[in-house]
């Protein structure tokens, strides 16, 4: 079976969760890397093979993932990265025709993942807790309606890209209104929840972990946890995404005072993904599981108190 990942960057763990999982599986997997620049992609050198492709905003992606899908008789696409996210969900039907499926959710849940304002306003309307939020203008009108101290976030970043944490409204006023959210700033410990939806949109796993150290907007130490109030909130999501599917993550601050905020949904592979498939929930066995039409195996069994702490590898090539 060809299984593409595309935008595949540093996702070397990811492939290597794969193979794993499709060696328990005796199933025979090739699989292919897609990025703007392979040559320099670790995880494209790590790929059986790996293709260029346009970068996601240019015209000719959809048309040459297609092709390469095509060619290569793909069953499964895994896309790695937030951009191409809303482009891959509204062409699901176009791939599902030649035989690929796209591990993406549906537009409504993507489209609220991408914009933290959207998600703000989700979350609340569903009963979950999250920071106070307004837009940039409506926070430049009237400051007083957030408590400080406050954080500035574009509404499509991430990797805590752009972020600005200001020590008065004025130092905002050179940010442009519409691309802003800012948000009540929430301090106590910060966790990442990896939940898994099969393809009939059930949700079926809700894995926390502290996040002990960040490097670059990524776990970098971390330790799975039995949370009762964050896995409570997990199994909530279903109301609030009706249309998610594949694996998703969100992040949430729990305060000394034992109160929750979530504050991010992330519709794809989290970056700490492999230490809830360490734990105990691999999502990429599963979707190996759906793609064959086997039994799922899928369950929210896991191992608490598993710690991950990660290192720089290297992958060396002859020019």
């Amino acid at each position: 079976m060809h299984l593409l990942i595309t935008s595949a960057g540093r996702r070397n763990h990811l492939i290597s969760c794969f193979r794993e999982d499709a060696a328990s599986l005796n199933l025979p997997l090739r699989i292919l890397a897609a990025d703007f620049r392979p040559e320099f992609s670790p995880a494209c050198r790590q790929a059986d093979a790996h293709f260029a492709v346009p970068h996601c905003a240019d015209s000719d992606y959809v048309p040459t993932l297609l092709k390469l899908c095509r060619e290569h008789e793909v069953r499964v696409l895994v896309p790695a990265i937030d951009p191409e996210l809303p482009i891959l969900s509204a062409h699901r039907a176009a791939f599902a025709a030649i035989g690929t499926h796209v591990v993406v959710s549906g537009p409504e849940a993507v489209a609220v993942s991408q914009d933290k304002g959207r998600t703000a306003e989700v979350l609340l309307a569903s009963g979950i807790a999250t920071p106070r939020t307004l837009s940039l203008a409506d926070y430049l009108h009237a400051p007083k309606r957030l408590q400080h101290p406050v954080i500035a976030k574009p509404r499509t970043g991430s990797a805590s890209q752009g972020i600005v944490r200001p020590n008065s409204a004025e130092e905002l006023t050179t940010l442009n209104p519409q691309d802003y959210i800012v948000q009540e700033l929430w301090e106590g410990r910060e966790f990442t929840v990896n939940v898994f939806f099969d393809r009939a949109g059930r949700m079926r796993c809700a894995v926390p972990h502290e996040r002990l150290e960040v490097r670059a907007g990524e776990v970098s130490k971390g330790v799975t946890r039995r949370h009762p109030q964050l896995e409570e909130v997990a199994w909530r999501l279903p109301a609030a995404l009706s249309d998610a599917a594949g694996p998703l993550c969100f992040q949430a601050i729990v305060r000394d005072s034992g109160e929750i905020a979530v504050f991010e949904i992330n519709a794809r592979f989290g970056g700490g993904f492999p230490l809830a498939h360490r734990a105990g929930a691999p999502f990429t066995r599963w979707l190996l599981e759906e793609a064959i039409g086997c039994q799922t195996t899928a369950a929210d069994e896991w191992r608490t108190g598993l710690t991950m702490l990660r290192y720089d590898a290297a992958v060396f090539f002859d020019e």
